[in-house]
């Protein structure tokens, strides 16, 4: 496979790009691939009482600024948490502009084995927007019941590094004491996935459609 000069990453809520794919996006940007992430919802109706809207999308711009991704290359949403199924129509249009605007080459989506609701919206609208090019599906081992790993984006521990760094901007996150919101687990899944292919770390992607 060519490797690709503009990457599109579709990411459900805040964080679920770097949870699903940081350490890819560390590689890429490092690579000068021109990386775009948009984000569909920022969460709000799952903040505490009493706490700040923007935080999540604070959070997220952190990070994404950590990674040294310009702002310009970032798209924020507003949809509500859990909600996405009530607005498909809206989300297939907006991924129809970004599909005029960047053009991308590759676009990473959910997993479509993922079951979270939002997840599956976006997997379904962006497969309907890009299905002319590239579509792979990346892994959030918690929303699985199974996962095809057809495709895996070798990394090293500097790649990893800055996942985890990233990801540490989500102070909010850290409150609710997830495994998967764990450095341990971060490193560990990588590592298996690193071994499954002889390299040292990996991600791991599902398939969906390849374009040479």
């Amino acid at each position: 496979m060519i490797a690709p000069k503009k990457v599109l990453l579709l990411a459900p809520h805040t964080d679920d790009a770097e949870l699903g794919c940081g350490g890819t996006m560390a590689r890429l940007l490092e690579e000068g691939v021109e990386l775009y992430v948009a984000a569909f919802s920022t969460a709000r109706a799952s903040l505490p009482k009493g706490s700040d809207p923007d935080l999540l999308r604070n959070e997220f711009t952190a990070a994404m600024d950590f990674l040294e991704i310009p702002r310009e290359r970032l798209f924020i949403y507003d949809y509500e948490v859990r909600k996405l199924s009530y607005n498909r129509q809206e989300v297939l249009e907006e991924l129809v502009r970004l599909r005029s605007q960047i053009a991308p080459d590759m676009v990473l989506v959910p997993s479509g084995s993922d079951l979270h609701q939002d997840h599956q919206v976006v997997y379904n609208e962006g497969l309907r927007a890009f299905k002319e090019i590239t579509v792979w599906g990346y892994e959030l081992p918690w929303n699985h019941i199974t996962f095809s790993a057809q495709a895996f984006v070798t990394l090293e521990k500097r790649h990893l590094d800055k996942k985890w760094q990233a990801l540490t901007h989500y102070k909010s996150q850290f409150v609710k004491r997830r495994g998967y919101f764990e450095e341990d687990f971060i490193y560990g899944l990588a590592k298996v996935r690193g071994t499954q292919v002889r390299a040292a770390y990996a991600e791991a992607f599902e398939v969906i459609r390849t374009k040479w």
